[in-house]
C-alpha cells in the first residue's frame, strides 16, 4: 500500500489553525505512516503553530484585500499570482493524494491549483456565513464539510456534509478536571470564576469593557481569568491583581474551561464549537469587524436556540451589567444555557470529516 500524502492549508487565525491541525493529527491516527505538508501565509501565526504540532510547512506570499485603496491592495494581484505559481510547483512535487483547505487566503491559492489539477479537495466551512474564498472554491471541492445547517444556499447540496467543526479532543469531559484546574491556576474554591476570551490575538473592546467593569465584577464575588491577547498585554497587566489573572494566551484550554462558571467570548467558528462542548453559561460578545459579520450570525445561530446570551458591542455600555447580574443571580437560567448550548454539540466532527477524506482516497 502506497504512502498517503496529505497537504492541509489554513491560517491567519487560531480559528483557521487548530482545526487544520486536529484534522492532521486524526489523519496520523489513522495512517500513522502518512506525510504531511501544511501551507499557510508568510509572517502569519500558523509559521510558528504548525511546527509546534511537529508538522512541516511552507509559506506563500499572500495576503487579503483590504476595504480601502492601500499600497497592499496595489500588491494584491502580484501576491495572487506568486501564491498561485507557489502552489502549482508544491503540489507537482509533493503530489498528495488529497488537499484539505480549512479556511484563509493561502488556502484559496492552493485548493485552486488542486481543483485546476484534479486533485481531490475537501473544503472544511467552519462559519454559518461562508466567506468569499470558500464559496469560489465550493464549485470544483470534492467534498465540503460544514459546522452549520442551511448552507444550501451557497454550496451544492450534494457535496455538503454536516460534521461540525473540529476541536481538540481533550475538551470532552472537562468536568472532571475541575479540581486540577483550580490546582493549576491557583483560584478560590469559593467563588465563582469568569473566564473571558478575546480570541488568539485578543480584542479591545472586550478588554476596554473589562477594564471599565472590573470592580463591579469582583464586588459580586467573582474571580477572573483574562485573556487580554498578545497586543495587549502590557496594556492591561497592570488589572493583574487579587482574583484577577490577566494572561496573553491559555495554553491549557482544557483546564480553563474546567475551572470556569461563566464565559465571556468571541465567537469565531472554532470557539463556538468549543463552548458547545464544554456547555457553560456563555455571553457571546462578536466582532462586528470580520468579513461578512460572520461572528454575529455564528451567536445568533446558538442564542435563537436558546444556549447562549448575545450583546453587541454597542450594546455593552447600557445593556452588560444587567445582563450579567441576572445570568449570576439565575441559578435556573445557567442551567437552561448549559443543557441547550450541549445539545449543539459535535464533538465526533473531527473522525466525520476524516470519514470524508477517506472515501476520497478510495
Amino acid at each position: 500500500m502506497s504512502t498517503k500524502k496529505f497537504i492541509i492549508s489554513g491560517g491567519g487565525t487560531g480559528g483557521h489553525i487548530y482545526p487544520a491541525i486536529a484534522i492532521a493529527n486524526e489523519l496520523k491516527n489513522k495512517f500513522p505512516d502518512a506525510e504531511f505538508l501544511f501551507v499557510g501565509a508568510k509572517d502569519k501565526m500558523e509559521m510558528q503553530k504548525v511546527p509546534q504540532a511537529g508538522y512541516n510547512i511552507k509559506g506563500l506570499w499572500i495576503a487579503g484585500l483590504q476595504r480601502k485603496l492601500t499600497l497592499r491592495n496595489a500588491m494584491f494581484p502580484f501576491k495572487l499570482t506568486s501564491s498561485l505559481w507557489n502552489s502549482y510547483l508544491i503540489l507537482k512535487k509533493f503530489k498528495p493524494n488529497v488537499v484539505i483547505g480549512t479556511g484563509g487566503f493561502a488556502s484559496g491559492a492552493v485548493l485552486k491549483m488542486a481543483n485546476i489539477l484534479n486533485v481531490p479537495t475537501v473544503v472544511q466551512e467552519q462559519n454559518s456565513y461562508p466567506g468569499i474564498t470558500n464559496k469560489l472554491l465550493a464549485k470544483k471541492a470534492s467534498s465540503i464539510c460544514v459546522a452549520y445547517e442551511n448552507l444550501e444556499r451557497f454550496f451544492p447540496k450534494n457535496k455538503i456534509k454536516l460534521t461540525g467543526n473540529p476541536v481538540r479532543q481533550d475538551l470532552i469531559g472537562v468536568e472532571s478536571k475541575r479540581d486540577e484546574a483550580f490546582d493549576y491556576f491557583n483560584l478560590d474554591k469559593t467563588k465563582k470564576t469568569l473566564l473571558v476570551l478575546g480570541g488568539s490575538l485578543g480584542a479591545r473592546r472586550i478588554n476596554q469593557l473589562l477594564a471599565k467593569e472590573i470592580d463591579f465584577l469582583l464586588e459580586n464575588n467573582i474571580q477572573i481569568i483574562w485573556q487580554c491577547g498578545k497586543l495587549y498585554q502590557e496594556q492591561y497587566k497592570k488589572h493583574n491583581v487579587n482574583n484577577v489573572q490577566v494572561v496573553s494566551f491559555i495554553d491549557r484550554m482544557d483546564l480553563v474551561y474546567a475551572a470556569a462558571d461563566f464565559i465571556i467570548s468571541r465567537s469565531g467558528a472554532s470557539s463556538v464549537s468549543e463552548l458547545c462542548i464544554v456547555g457553560k453559561p456563555t455571553i457571546f460578545i462578536p466582532s462586528p469587524n470580520v468579513a461578512e459579520d460572520h461572528q454575529t450570525k455564528n451567536a445568533k445561530a446558538i442564542c435563537d436556540k436558546s444556549g447562549a446570551i448575545l450583546i453587541k458591542e454597542s450594546e455593552l455600555d447600557t445593556d452588560f451589567e444587567t445582563v450579567f447580574k441576572d445570568l449570576i443571580s439565575n441559578e435556573e437560567k445557567q442551567k437552561s444555557l448549559s443543557q441547550n448550548i450541549k445539545k449543539l454539540a459535535k464533538p465526533n466532527a473531527t473522525k466525520d470529516i476524516i470519514e470524508e477524506i477517506v472515501k476520497l482516497l478510495n
